[in-house]
């Protein structure tokens, strides 16, 4: 994943705290849309009620600190993050986007939906979301709310995230091997490979991996390399240039380990291919 780009290169752009934007009981499902040029970045915030956050084109980076740890997600038009109540949050735009934020009151957010997590967006949930930007108060409006939050209670979740330890109480050679990683994915292939440059054995950051990330160190590491392949498959980059990019000899192994992983082989994230979304 190429790191962000120093924060001078960013332009802000506030996040909408508007009066009327809150969900309530009595219109517990609120859209907005909104278009954001490539490098514009909301700063770190959060709210009081859940968000599924989406868009409709374009490619964008959303960062969330829960629990601790430091998750960044790369987010494709064919799918969304959902994000709990007062987790913070802030967001990259990778590429021109049309945002998508959809706000759910307590009082249809589904049950146990604590932590976040990528859904795949299907066509129907992606109208939904559209049709609720222009609806009114009443029983098409109800019924719209009613099958959006069914369609996301139903939607397929996806492990598209890369965790980093935390800045502060995370192990600081944990971070800065993961650090490494996602500055260069393509470099080295496995963890012994690595922890000689940050002064600790392969044991030691292989338990770090499990005991702070949750994970071990090639799971995280694919993670790192999607992140890594879809804002370059988006610019329109050659598979065969973002396979080598990514460490693989050959395009068909990064396509075959791509498409298990995404579910849709790597041309489906292209320029050409996302602009048909």
């Amino acid at each position: 994943m190429p790191a962000p780009k120093p924060r001078s290169t960013l332009t802000t752009v506030g996040f909408d705290d508007s009066a009327n934007r809150a969900p309530s009981p009595q219109r517990p499902v609120r859209s907005r849309a909104r278009a954001l040029a490539m490098d514009a970045h909301i700063e770190p915030h959060h709210h009081a009620w859940s968000q599924f956050t989406y868009c409709a084109s374009g490619l964008m980076q959303v960062t969330v600190t829960q629990g601790g740890v430091q998750t960044t997600y790369i987010v494709p038009p064919t799918r969304a993050v959902w994000i709990p109540p007062l987790v913070q949050h802030r967001v990259i735009v990778l590429e021109d986007a049309e945002l998508r934020t959809v706000d759910l009151d307590p009082s249809v957010t589904p049950p146990g939906w604590n932590d976040c997590r990528v859904l795949m967006v299907s066509k129907l949930l992606r109208e939904l979301v559209h049709a609720l930007e222009d609806s009114v108060p009443g029983k098409r409006d109800d019924a719209i709310m009613a099958l959006a939050v069914d369609e996301m209670t139903h939607a397929t979740t996806q492990a598209l995230g890369v965790p980093m330890p935390h800045a502060e109480h995370g192990d600081k050679r944990l971070r800065a091997l993961c650090e490494a990683v996602l500055r260069d994915p393509a470099e080295r292939s496995q963890l012994r490979d690595w922890v000689a440059d940050v002064g600790a054995s392969e044991r030691t950051v292989a338990r770090l991996f499990r005991d702070e990330l949750g994970t071990n160190f090639q799971q995280w590491r694919q993670q790192a390399i999607l992140a890594h392949a879809l804002p370059l498959l988006a610019r329109g980059m050659p598979i065969s240039q973002v396979a080598a990019a990514s460490g693989y000899a050959s395009d068909s192994a990064f396509s075959a380990m791509f498409k298990q992983a995404m579910g849709k082989a790597p041309s489906h994230f292209q320029t050409k291919t996302l602009s048909k979304q």
